[in-house]
């Protein structure tokens, strides 16, 4: 991508109490601090115009507030952080062509620069609403898992379609044994997407108008509600896969272990 001087946006970080895999931990200690601190902290770095946590629990909303965080407190009956993001942006005012990056409060070591990347293809690519972005994946492993969403994209970079199933099918290659290998061709277009969104306001103030589509239904694939109703999202392509972020106490023990021998 072209330098692109970034516009002005805004950062808001869903934030939810009772998480289901991994119950309350956005409140867990890492490195002394909470995970939602370390979250905010990461989004200030990336110099957006404001940063706001969004919660509907007392206890994020105390612990936003004992950080210094700006924090709102939304309804309790949001779906998911999309819907919690629209309700921000409505209580703050914001106007329909500002630009809102949505930061998940469970990915402390997300480098500011995927935000950055983000951004800056929403604002190279006028006829799309939203940005998402994506790597190369070079592992059949991570291909072939359902865990791992796949996307394909146009000429133009847009999304065509997102899923957990392995996408581009190689039809030659795979044809007798489509797992035998550990790794792809260098040049097989296999993108993974990673779970970061940047929204015009005027799509967030219409989300909550959109049905669910079918298509979100099976895959479990909330971006998939955006691709059903014809609205364009533009993809940025990161050099690698950034730091996983914390699903589970596995992973918070990895991270705790990587922050310890970092210092």
């Amino acid at each position: 991508m072209s330098h692109v001087e970034l516009p002005e946006f805004h950062i808001v970080i869903p934030a939810r109490y009772a998480s289901q895999r991994f119950p309350k931990k956005l409140m867990a200690d890492l490195g002394g601090k909470p995970v939602l601190q370390w979250g905010y902290e990461l989004a200030l770095k990336a110099g957006a115009k404001t940063v706001t946590i969004a919660t509907d629990h007392e206890v994020i909303y105390q612990a936003a507030q004992s950080f210094g965080a700006p924090v709102v407190m939304t309804r309790d009956d949001h779906e998911n952080g999309t819907e919690r993001l629209a309700e921000v942006a409505e209580k703050m005012g914001w106007q329909q062509d500002e630009i809102i990056v949505n930061v998940q409060g469970d990915e402390p070591l997300l480098p500011v620069g995927l935000i950055h990347s983000t951004v800056a293809a929403l604002a190279q690519d006028t006829a799309s609403e939203m940005a998402t972005i994506a790597c190369k994946i070079h592992d059949a492993e991570d291909f072939f898992n359902p865990n791992v969403v796949k996307v394909v994209c146009d000429e133009q970079g847009r999304a065509l379609y997102f899923s957990r199933a392995p996408m581009p099918w190689d039809r030659n290659g795979f044809m007798d044994n489509a797992t035998n290998e550990s790794s792809l061709a260098e040049d097989f277009p296999a993108m993974r997407h990673i779970g970061l969104y940047v929204y015009r306001a005027s799509l967030l103030a219409k989300y909550a108008t959109l049905p669910m589509s079918p298509l979100e239904k099976w895959e479990k694939l909330e971006q998939l509600r955006f691709l059903h109703q014809g609205i364009k999202v533009q993809v940025a392509q990161a050099s690698g896969l950034p730091p996983h972020g914390v699903d589970t106490q596995d992973d918070l023990n990895a991270l705790r272990k990587h922050i310890a021998s970092s210092k």
